[in-house]
């Protein structure tokens, strides 16, 4: 997921201006009060993995298959167009998460759109050809920041989850990454039939582990989707900015904003509050 609407939007929870949230207002009164983080949900796009190698070389590497040799900078191009339609159906309608008819559809289309960009022909067959390699495991990568972030919260008990807007193939794909033996459940928008910003969406990824709003953290990169969803839903946000897109935006943001998981731990943790790890400073 990309990006978007972060400037000028305020939140209605205020999250404390620490590093830390070992103290800060909860979502109940306003009071000040020590808080114990005892579940961190995850989004999955942009957050834990990416496509391997990347969107366009899978392309090139299909397209070659099929007789069609193209430069990564042509099929870039087209990417980037057919990604408008997605963005388009997205910001009038984002309900087709909820469904798998629907997502493969939405996909299947923006990957015919690029191929028709290139010019080529049956861009259809080869727009379903491309969705449906996306669903192989061996096509997407954990950022490297994943596995020791993961080991270091599951090490100290912390609960974790995935909630993400996706096809129902994505707990195939955790699993296939070798994430599942950490976590509690893998939940995607397709397979419940319910999308993030959903509160209700959250509120059965707390029931799933018995902790209550003001003790998880939900982290993502889609202000809309993981911040407004997890906010609205009572527990802690944190959006991850991987490549810079807040920029200036930054003093106008009252959660946290972290540019790799390696950020997290102090977070969950605070900095040198009783139950972080041994010799962990939160630096």
């Amino acid at each position: 997921m990309e990006f978007h609407l972060l400037a000028g939007i305020k939140p209605q929870l205020a999250f404390c201006e620490e590093t830390s949230l070992g103290s800060c207002y909860n979502s109940c009164g306003g009071e000040l009060e020590e808080l114990r983080i005892r579940a961190v949900f995850f989004d999955a796009g942009n957050t834990l993995l990416k496509p391997h190698p990347s969107v366009e070389e899978v392309c090139a590497e299909l397209l070659r298959e099929r007789g069609y040799d193209l430069p990564l900078e042509e099929i870039s191009r087209a990417l980037d167009l057919s990604d408008q339609y997605y963005e388009d159906v997205y910001w009038k309608d984002d309900t087709f998460w909820a469904s798998e008819e629907r997502t493969a559809q939405v996909w299947t289309e923006m990957y015919s759109l690029a191929m028709r960009h290139l010019g080529l022909p049956d861009a259809e067959r080869l727009g379903r050809i491309l969705y449906e390699e996306f669903g192989r495991g061996d096509r997407w990568a954990l950022y490297p920041d994943v596995m020791p972030t993961v080991e270091l919260l599951h090490s100290q008990g912390i609960l974790m989850g995935i909630i993400s807007n996706w096809d129902v193939r994505l707990p195939g794909l955790i699993h296939h990454l070798g994430l599942s033996r950490y976590l509690e459940f893998v939940m995607s928008s397709a397979n419940l039939g319910r999308i993030k910003p959903e509160h209700s969406i959250f509120h059965m990824a707390l029931e799933r582990v018995g902790v209550r709003p003001e003790e998880a953290m939900h982290v993502g990169d889609h202000y809309y989707a993981d911040v407004m969803g997890a906010r609205g839903a009572g527990l802690h946000p944190v959006l991850i900015d991987r490549f810079g897109r807040a920029g200036e935006a930054h003093d106008a943001i009252d959660f946290p904003v972290i540019r790799s998981l390696e950020e997290l731990p102090p977070l969950v943790f605070g900095t040198g509050r009783p139950g972080a790890p041994p010799g962990f400073s939160g630096s």
